[in-house]
């Protein structure tokens, strides 16, 4: 079960919040115009998508002008660390280490990648 603001993000909402996250806040304009460098999207889209972020407790708005500023509530790193603890505990039942053996078996990780592993299992041990 998740509070507000740890809701899970889709795939379109992790992108928006991407953008918002490296512009800090933006508007609704500033971000589909970011958007729209990568791919095609309507701008009703990037509103409609914002304000479900803002119902979820991931964006709150602010009047800036005749525009509306929208601000991330949570850091990134907590919201990646919260979707990756959801996803260890409904797909692995709450164990990470299937997920870590998988990824190291199937060659998924760089070098830099796996000594950062041993450092963090070494720091908690």
């Amino acid at each position: 079960m998740t509070n507000e603001g740890t809701k899970p993000l889709t795939d379109s909402e992790l992108e928006i919040m991407e953008v918002v996250w490296a512009l800090k806040r933006g508007t609704v304009r500033e971000v589909y115009e970011v958007l729209l460098r990568h791919r095609k999207v309507a701008y009703t889209t990037v509103m409609t998508m914002m304000g479900i972020l803002e119902g979820k407790g991931h964006l709150r708005r602010q009047k800036e002008g005749r525009a509306f500023l929208y601000i991330p509530t949570r850091p990134r790193q907590k919201v990646i660390a919260s979707m990756v603890e959801e996803f260890v505990s409904r797909v692995f039942k709450g164990s990470a280490g299937p997920l870590v053996a998988g990824l190291l078996k199937d060659k998924k990780l760089s070098p830099e990648e796996v000594a950062e592993i041993e450092r963090l299992l070494k720091e908690n041990s």
